[in-house]
């Protein structure tokens, strides 16, 4: 189902959730609705699936306006954050729910839960109740009802939120692999940005009600639309004093008599910055001098914090095979490009003084 929203907006009394927003979701694709608690993500889900009516705007499913269409005439499978499942059928007659609705013969039923039980990982459960299951094996069966009577498209409203941390990354592959297998367009909302990118084939960042962008997980990370939209997907380092930084002479255009124009955010992603060993020659000319402050272990790398000139403090990546810096040691670093928001413009400007022959471990 190709998913068209245009101009829409919802009021709940005095207070504006979703202003004015336009997007467009392809047939078949997975899109993460990501966003802080509260920016409007679920409001516009159950605006699509019906559950919420537009104060303006349209909706339209395949170019054909959906505003009026009851919840149950539009196609659609929904698994809540808290799985719905009725507590009081087993698994099989939880999967079949829906197929009863529509009146399927019991052969027909019986066929498609057990397909669906057999794809979930779920051989043997029919008999189960949901008290019984896991978390992880309560969400399948979440999905299996939900794709039961064969929709157009499918709604998830944060559907690992309630899982452990392990379970729900195995839950995220399983998710893209479920996906790929019946071609669905899928819409999830979600506020981890991990989930989004391991999953999406598109996000739509939204804040205040309002898109701040929509594109691939890549195009997002690498081109941010915004300071908001850097600084919520991945790490970044946000200067607020105006230190001098060399081989950006561009900075220039956003200062006044030494100080940052009010308007301007410059954000440096962790890992463009590269870190060696103090006196390292090939980076006297580009780099700056720093001193480590602290040193985080990641897992697959760590994380350093050092402080720089006029006690600004800079997050950078280290490999884990690398040499680990200590608190105290001295070290010079690179900034290899750096991003600078202004209300008309973003930019990425590269270091310009870059003389480094050296292999790059970023």
């Amino acid at each position: 189902m190709h998913i068209e929203v245009k101009e829409l907006e919802k009021h709940f009394g005095a207070f504006q959730a979703i202003n004015k927003t336009s997007f467009q979701i392809e047939k078949g694709h997975l899109v993460g609705l990501l966003g802080p608690s509260g920016g409007g993500k679920t409001s516009i889900l159950r605006m699509i699936a019906g559950l919420e009516q537009p104060s303006s705007g349209e909706i339209y499913f395949n170019g054909k306006l959906a505003n009026s269409l009851a919840v149950q005439d539009r196609g659609i499978g929904f698994v809540f954050q808290n799985y719905a499942l009725f507590k009081h059928m087993t698994v099989f007659d939880n999967i079949a729910y829906g197929l009863k609705v529509k009146k399927l013969k019991r052969n027909a039923i019986k066929e498609r839960v057990f397909y669906l039980l057999n794809l979930m990982g779920l051989e043997g459960k029919e008999n189960k109740y949901p008290h019984q299951l896991s978390g992880g094996q309560r969400q399948r069966v979440a999905f299996a009802r939900a794709l039961a009577p064969e929709p157009q498209l499918l709604l998830l409203d944060e559907p690992f939120a309630a899982i452990d941390a392990k379970i729900r990354k195995e839950l995220r592959l399983w998710l893209r692999n479920l996906i790929n297998e019946f071609g669905i367009t899928t819409i999830f909302v979600t506020h981890d940005q991990d989930e989004a990118i391991e999953v999406a084939d598109q996000i739509i960042i939204v804040q205040k009600g309002t898109i701040e962008q929509q594109g691939t997980p890549w195009e997002i990370y690498n081109k941010p639309a915004s300071a908001f939209v850097a600084s919520f997907i991945g790490e970044s380092n946000k200067l607020d004093v105006p230190i001098s930084l060399t081989g950006f002479p561009e900075l220039s255009d956003y200062q006044n008599d030494g100080k940052w124009n009010s308007d301007v955010q410059i954000l440096i992603r962790p890992e463009w910055i590269e870190v060696r060993p103090e006196n390292t020659s090939n980076l006297k000319f580009a780099g700056h001098e720093g001193t480590v402050k602290h040193v985080h272990f990641r897992g697959d790398s760590w994380l350093l914090e050092i402080e720089i000139t006029n006690n600004t403090k800079l997050f950078a990546y280290q490999a884990i095979n690398q040499k680990v810096f200590q608190p105290g040691e001295k070290v010079n670093l690179l900034i290899h490009q750096l991003s600078v928001f202004t209300p008309s413009e973003t930019r990425v400007l590269e270091n310009r003084a870059k003389i480094d022959p050296m292999p790059i471990y970023i």
